[in-house]
């Protein structure tokens, strides 16, 4: 498999190396994901170098994003009728989210091949529509009414483009919506927290069972 794997070889690989089980804290949902985190995480280090493997970001449900799509699933008007971007989405879990909860129209986005496939196999396991992008639309606007961003916030040079971008998105009347467990990048002088959570993590990939993760939304923004 090289770095230019078709659509076909990526949802091949990661059949092959996930397995359909229910998300920790919304259970409503299931996701293909790494029973063993460590044996894929090392697998895709090794060969990254030879295939262009990216980290499975894809293959995990991450803190942020449980605490958002659960928070979703709860309050639908958030999301019912409008149109919703999942930045950053990685497995999909918060586009699948919206989408459950009544959104009109979902579109994902991702920079990776493999989360994009992934998002698209676990929206049909889901039984919704997603329409999975594979592209960096940071800095672009195409009228979501909602931005929904999970764990977005763990690189400092991505997290300050990413949040320029979203309060941009905010100040036009979009809903900004941000997932995140407390990492080192989340500006929070700059949002208010709606909603905590106390959620099941991988602990291999985290430090600790469970996570505080918090939904948070960017000051003045709409609802």
């Amino acid at each position: 498999m090289s770095g230019l794997a078709s659509a076909e070889e990526r949802a091949a690989f990661i059949i092959a190396q996930t397995r359909l089980l229910p998300v920790p804290h919304a259970p409503e949902i299931a996701l293909h994901v790494a029973e063993e985190a460590t044996d894929l995480w090392q697998k895709t280090e090794d060969e990254l170098a030879v295939i262009g493997l990216p980290p499975p970001f894809w293959a995990f449900a991450w803190a942020g994003g449980q605490a958002l799509a659960r928070h979703l699933l709860d309050h639908p008007s958030l999301v019912a009728g409008r149109h919703v971007l999942d930045f950053a989405s990685g497995s999909g879990l918060v586009a699948i989210a919206a989408a459950k909860a009544g959104a009109a129209r979902v579109e994902a986005c991702d920079i990776d091949g493999f989360a994009t496939a992934a998002i698209a196999i676990n929206a049909e396991a889901n039984g919704v529509a997603v329409s999975a992008r594979l592209e960096d639309l940071v800095g672009r606007d195409e009228g979501w009414e909602v931005i929904c961003a999970g764990d977005v916030c763990y690189e400092r040079a991505m997290a300050e483009a990413v949040m320029d971008w979203l309060e941009q998105l905010n100040r036009r009347g979009a809903t900004v919506l941000v997932g995140d467990p407390g990492r080192s990048y989340l500006p929070r002088e700059n949002l208010e927290e709606i909603a905590s959570y106390q959620v099941p993590v991988t602990r291999s990939l985290e430090d600790a069972e469970i996570k505080r993760s918090s939904v948070w939304r960017l000051r003045g923004s709409g609802v």
